[in-house]
């Protein structure tokens, strides 16, 4: 009895991660406009949505460690696109704020989402539990991960 051997495409992770590569590939001439890469532009997007947050604040929504987290945030600030200042009521934490310009790229980025989706060729509610199932398979992953 023969098995046959898995290739790149039998594989859920495969499927996930040449996806992300696609996405790349549209949103790099939406993030020219910007001039910014696709991770900086998480991070502003999570400021446009909640502006003034930790570094750990970020880092637990973009699920990125400091270290991570850190060089792209003095990108963006060497950009003149945010600023990250110690928090006076506690020195151990960095606050992140947009600058007036770094406010300014999110109605540049308005239409980005409705562009990405629109390339999805997917319809709305296929895409809504389509990004439902991948966020719950994101949840029980991490939980898988954590025990070991």
């Amino acid at each position: 009895m023969s098995h046959q051997v898995p290739v790149p495409d039998d594989f859920i992770c495969f499927a996930l991660y040449s996806t992300s590569h696609a996405f790349n590939q549209v949103y790099k001439p939406l993030l020219k406009i910007l001039g910014v890469t696709y991770p900086q532009y998480l991070v502003l997007a999570a400021l446009w949505a909640c502006d003034d947050q930790t570094v750990g604040g970020l880092g637990d929504i973009l699920l990125l460690e400091s270290n991570t987290l850190t060089p792209l945030l003095k990108r963006l600030e060497g950009l003149g696109l945010l600023v990250r200042r110690r928090d006076p009521d506690d020195e151990r934490q960095v606050r992140i704020r947009l600058t007036k310009k770094g406010a300014a790229l999110s109605e540049k980025a308005r239409d980005f989402p409705a562009c990405i989706d629109g390339a999805t060729g997917l319809a709305p509610d296929a895409l809504g539990k389509l990004r439902s199932t991948i966020l719950s398979m994101r949840a029980a992953l991490l939980k898988a991960a954590s025990k070991g």
